[in-house]
């Protein structure tokens, strides 16, 4: 993006250019880097406005994929109707014009009708074919619903496992550590739903449970549904990264990554 200078272009610490805030915001940044920066920006208020400027702006291009379709406007649509007029008008003008004698029969195949008419008509297939498509779907979430999931978790029979949201990492984490910012403070338990069945999972894996998370927040771990803790670790800009599994709990601790990042 254009720097509107707030500093230097690239300049790292305040002022911060609003550059530097965008590519770590969009997550671009290397890994270690963004390590080294969050804690820096987070700790600045006017960085972090300019990044609450960012995440507004995302969500509102966001909610434009979900906002409706508007109607085609009155002065094209008879635009359209005054086009498609002139086309049936100058293809069979007898049909069109008044004449003093009858006209003869439309050539087989191509027999005009009143547009009027011709549109109450296509309106009426369309609306019949929508039900059609609306009731196929219907039937497939309720054949979909009915049928037994193929994934399931370990050790839970038949239940489906969870679809994985949040943000993607690769299966060993790569990639957490840009996540690392937008996660302090956060607590989005996911597809564990509580803090309850999270603390199970953290002693299942033998974590000190007096070190409680920083963030915690769903992921996306190689196509595993996931939820991600930030733990401090005594040194400065250092993050351990954890990842357990939707089916984690006592005696299980399916622990997906489980990486230290930051300052060495």
């Amino acid at each position: 993006m254009t720097d509107e200078s707030r500093g230097i272009g690239g300049t790292v610490g305040p002022p911060w250019s609003v550059d530097v805030l965008a590519d770590l915001h969009a997550g671009v940044l290397d890994d270690d880097r963004a390590a080294a920066l969050w804690p820096l920006v987070t700790a600045d208020p006017e960085a972090r406005e300019i990044l609450a400027a960012l995440d507004a702006t995302q969500a509102d291009l966001a909610s434009l994929a979900d906002a409706p379709a508007p109607p085609m406007p009155a002065e094209f649509a008879a635009r359209l109707d005054a086009a498609l007029a002139a086309e049936a008008a100058a293809r069979f003008p007898e049909k069109t014009q008044p004449s003093a004698r009858p006209a003869a029969p439309a050539p087989q195949g191509a027999q005009v009708v009143d547009l009027a008419a011709a549109r109450r008509r296509r309106n009426k297939r369309l609306g019949w074919a929508a039900g059609v498509l609306t009731a196929a779907a219907a039937a497939v979430v309720a054949v979909t619903v009915a049928l037994p999931s193929t994934s399931q978790q370990s050790g839970t029979p038949n239940v489906a496992a969870p679809a994985p949201t949040g943000p993607s990492v690769g299966s060993d984490g790569s990639g957490a550590q840009a996540l690392v910012g937008k996660a302090v403070g956060v607590r989005d338990f996911g597809p564990l739903q509580n803090e309850d069945r999270l603390d199970a999972c953290i002693a299942a894996a033998g974590l000190d449970p007096k070190v409680r998370p920083e963030g915690i927040r769903p992921v996306n771990v190689g196509g595993k549904a996931g939820v991600m803790i930030i733990l401090t670790t005594g040194k400065l800009a250092q993050f351990r990264l954890v990842a357990f599994g939707a089916d984690c709990g006592p005696g299980n601790p399916a622990v997906l990554f489980d990486k230290v990042v930051g300052e060495k």
